[in-house]
């Protein structure tokens, strides 16, 4: 049966940290991408730097917004935001919420990341690692940029870091609080300046092991790094720490890589992340979105 998730505003999907939209053949959101557009989406990627503070990165996408309601004629568009796309995301819809319909935060840092936290305080200030990090790091994602065509774009991994740590996402809150939860682990306004605001995550305790995926052993080993929301985080995010607006759900069975694509090495994967995108899509279209 087909299924029907033209909602009445394009889609943008926001990449986080070290994302791109396409390099050679391979895109990052692929799978969700071809999803919605085969359920009747109208679908695009915006291009963002790979590492940079999080207004940066918003002020990048505000402009980009804009082309897409120009190209489409829309009057507005849904923000669909992975990790540190969410807080991009976030930023666009408070500076222009007469163009931005709704923010879905998918594994969004949304209260900070503690394994930023952890980073930040390894790097000392001034010493030489944080110096051969902050290169390697921009160098990086500058070679990231290159290959996916973006090489103007500005690159900065020390302003990404900081900008994800609980300090520095806070001061982020300060200034643009919608849709934030009053309460720590609560839901947050699910409508504020005529935005909605939606968010679901995952928590790599309750994912399936997979030997044939780097990728989620990657997560797995970093989720020891999490203090305050130990076995209650997926890699690089705490559970509670994502919430934003409605919240779905935030204790889905996934890594944080694993609420971006489909994994490799396991037969089947319940929930599928990708069918969440769609049945998101599905949410949007019933809300008028």
């Amino acid at each position: 049966m087909q299924r029907n998730a033209s909602t009445r505003y394009p889609i943008l999907l926001v990449h986080g940290l070290f994302g791109f939209e396409r390099i050679g053949h391979f895109e990052l959101f692929h799978d969700a991408r071809d999803a919605l557009k085969t359920a009747g989406s109208r679908v695009f990627v915006p291009h963002v730097s790979a590492t940079h503070k999080n207004e940066t990165r918003g002020e990048q996408l505000l402009a980009q917004i804009h082309r897409v309601l120009i190209g489409t004629g829309a009057e507005k568009v849904n923000l669909i935001g992975h990790s540190q796309g969410a807080l991009a995301a976030r930023y666009a819809a408070a500076l222009a919420p007469h163009a931005v319909a709704s923010v879905t935060s998918v594994s969004g840092p949304n209260h900070g990341s503690e394994l930023a936290d952890f980073l930040r305080k390894a790097l000392v200030p001034g010493r030489l690692p944080e110096a051969v990090a902050q290169n390697v790091a921009t160098l990086f994602a500058n070679f990231l940029s290159l290959l996916s065509g973006n090489s103007a774009l500005p690159q900065n991994a020390l302003a990404a870091l900081n900008a994800l740590t609980t300090e520095g996402v806070g001061d982020f809150n300060d200034k643009y609080p919608q849709g934030l939860p009053g309460t720590w682990g609560g839901h947050g306004p699910e409508q504020v300046d005529g935005v909605r605001y939606y968010s679901w995550s995952g928590v790599i305790a309750a994912a399936p092991a997979s030997l044939l995926d780097p990728m989620q052993r990657t997560c797995q080993a970093l989720s020891q790094y999490f203090t305050t929301e130990t076995e209650q985080n997926d890699g690089f995010v705490g559970r509670f720490s994502s919430h934003l607006g409605q919240v779905i759900r935030s204790d889905y069975p996934l890594d944080h890589l694993g609420s971006l694509r489909r994994a490799h090495g396991t037969v089947t994967m319940l929930p599928d992340p990708i069918e969440l995108y769609v049945e998101h899509a599905e949410r949007l279209r019933a809300a008028n979105l």
